[in-house]
């Protein structure tokens, strides 16, 4: 059985009915949950308009404290568990969904090991059709960055390996959920994903991104508006991570990209992403020495 979690904060209820009608035309899914992630502001909106909808019985609304993406994200999924699913299709909000998407990445992590399937996501309205994500990748610096972003799609078919998944559209399998423990929810937002998506590769699952499955991203209208705060979990997250996960050439390159970004205004923001990246360190290094990473040993 396939839940679809869908997370949302501060979207419109007609971004999150749009992914929610998709799901639900697109078929083969048994129950939608989406995770109102914050303050009430828009729920009843949301309720009323599923209702109109005639969806009310297939879509469930839960509202959380906002403590992050991950933290959202968990939520829906015990909830998926709880009702017997078996794995899980994690969507942004500002996603809506092709016929014929769910398919391949059900027979995708039917395979051995694999505990991801990545759909191809592709710009909402981009015309030739260009490419957002085809799985996820870090950079030297330990930043991380979206495969194949900004070019025109191929129409490539089949499954390609991948050593990173995005959040933002995902089937995971509910094996992999509970062999590493879902999302870290201190990660707020930014690298939650990466994150993740390293523990369990340390732990030996494997990761696909299926082209035969399309999805549409409306990048940009489920983050909010607030740059500062952005770039400030942005280069935090980006310093915890290397730290926790990367090689020591990349983790040297990240600290010292985030000293020259000193340089550079908003300084404030990059003072304080700095210090909360280090001071995050020791927490990183332990879970390292315990638990073991995919990169190789500081």
């Amino acid at each position: 059985m396939i839940a679809a979690v869908i997370v949302t904060h501060t979207a419109p209820a007609g971004v999150v009915m749009a992914c929610v009608r998709s799901v639900v035309s697109a078929g083969g899914v048994a129950s939608i949950i989406v995770v109102h992630n914050g303050a009430d502001q828009g729920r009843g909106e949301l309720a009323a308009a599923l209702e109109s909808a005639g969806l009310a019985d297939l879509v469930s609304i839960v509202g959380t404290a906002n403590r992050g993406y991950g933290a959202a994200a968990n939520v829906g999924v015990a909830r998926a568990i709880e009702l017997g699913s078996t794995a899980v299709a994690l969507l942004n909000d500002d996603v809506t969904v092709r016929l014929g998407w769910l398919a391949p990445l059900v027979e995708a992590i039917g395979e051995p090991g694999v505990g991801a399937a990545q759909p191809k996501l592709l710009v909402a309205g981009s015309d030739p059709a260009v490419v957002n994500s085809l799985g996820v990748a870090i950079d030297r610096y330990g930043a991380g960055f979206d495969i194949g972003d900004g070019s025109i799609d191929s129409e490539q078919s089949g499954t390609m390996p991948i050593d990173a998944f995005t959040g933002g559209a995902v089937l995971l399998s509910v094996a992999f959920l509970r062999a590493t423990g879902g999302f870290d929810e201190r990660w707020f937002l930014y690298y939650e994903d990466l994150d993740l998506s390293a523990r369990g590769r340390a732990l030996g699952w494997r990761y696909v991104v299926v082209h035969d499955s399309v999805v549409d991203h409306a990048r940009g209208l489920s983050t909010g508006a607030d740059g500062g705060r952005t770039r400030y979990l942005q280069e935090r997250n980006r310093i915890r991570h290397a730290f926790r996960h990367l090689d020591s050439a990349t983790t040297l390159r990240a600290l010292w990209l985030s000293v020259r970004r000193l340089r550079h205004e908003p300084r404030g923001v990059h003072a304080r992403a700095l210090a909360a990246g280090l001071a995050g360190v020791p927490v990183a290094l332990w879970h390292r020495a315990r638990h073991g990473s995919p990169g190789t040993p500081l």
